[in-house]
């Protein structure tokens, strides 16, 4: 489709927007695909269909881009897990498991931002608004585990050691849905959700998701 030339009508508050939208699906779809050194400015440019000079109307560089899709993939993360944690009919357990089914879910409907979610960029390129988001993130996972802790669920420790542990090996999932190797409901995916859990159970918990409630 023709895009019209500066000159011929201004620009709308609604066309700036959907730009700026763009540029933020073309980062992220780049960033998850080539990396931050890989997604250069002209590609940038090229995947959201416009000049490349347009960047530097909406952001103030490839860094500052990249922090806004950061930002936004961990927000989404965010609210994800304060959906499922509203719901106190269940117990930590569950809540975590409906967490991961739900992140497994994401990562092969958009695997570019379930990848964002869980890049780790070198600490120079993140700005404090980025580190703040992701911790934001952490907390939100961190206060289900603390909570099953409490409970006598989840075994003596720090929550936030706790919660780092089961996200690591959720993301072992992750980033094979990510790359088409499992699906989210694939047997090797489940045993690793599994194992996510067992990795922090506190005694007596092993057997309480194997009665095949799924919520």
């Amino acid at each position: 489709m023709d895009r019209p030339t500066p000159h011929q009508r201004k620009p709308t508050h609604r066309d700036a927007r959907a730009t700026r939208q763009r540029l933020q699906r073309a980062g992220l779809e780049l960033f998850a695909s080539a990396g931050y050194r890989g997604a250069t400015t002209p590609a940038l440019a090229r995947a959201a269909g416009v000049a490349e000079g347009t960047i530097y109307r909406h952001f103030t560089g490839k860094q500052h881009l990249y922090n806004v899709v950061y930002q936004a993939t961990q927000a989404w993360a965010t609210d994800l897990v304060a959906e499922v944690d509203r719901d106190h009919r269940q117990d930590a357990r569950r809540r975590l498991d409906r967490v991961a089914r739900r992140l497994t879910e994401s990562a092969a409907r958009d695997p570019a931002a379930v990848h964002m979610l869980l890049a780790r960029p070198s600490p120079d390129l993140l700005d404090d608004t980025s580190r703040a988001a992701a911790a934001r993130f952490h907390t939100a996972v961190e206060r289900i585990v603390a909570e099953g802790k409490a409970a006598g669920a989840v075994r003596a420790g720090p929550a936030d050691l706790w919660a780092t542990v089961w996200l690591e090996v959720v993301a072992l999932a992750l980033h094979r849905i990510t790359r088409q190797e499992w699906q989210p409901d694939s047997p090797h995916t489940r045993q690793t959700l599994e194992a996510a859990w067992a990795a922090i159970a506190g005694g007596g918990t092993s057997d309480q998701l194997k009665s095949g409630e799924r919520a």
